[in-house]
């Protein structure tokens, strides 16, 4: 199984902000380091998960710890209520055919 480092944060919002959050939480650059990411939002609009691929741990550290990422998680903080993170390993499963 080829090995994955993947960063995730859920965050939860404040009721009708979500448009708000969303352009205050992309980066204004491509992060160096980082191969992929996805966002997926509760129906509700209240929920907010990213998940992001990284080529190592540090690579995602760097980023974390970098002034673009300090004014990034700035700009979010009006509109974030709770936030959970987690750096994970990990790959992708085999599914068996039907």
């Amino acid at each position: 199984m080829e090995e994955h480092f993947v960063w995730t944060t859920t965050r939860r919002i404040k009721p009708g902000t979500l448009d708000e959050f969303e352009r205050a939480w992309r980066p204004g650059a491509h992060p160096d380091g980082m191969s992929r990411a996805f966002a997926y939002w509760s129906e509700d609009g209240l929920e907010v998960t990213g998940v992001s691929f990284w080529d190592s741990r540090e690579a995602c550290d760097s980023w974390r710890q970098s002034d673009a990422e300090k004014r990034r998680r700035e700009a979010m903080a009006p509109f974030v209520v709770e936030e959970r993170e987690a750096f994970l390993r990990g790959g992708e499963l085999s599914i068996p055919d039907r």
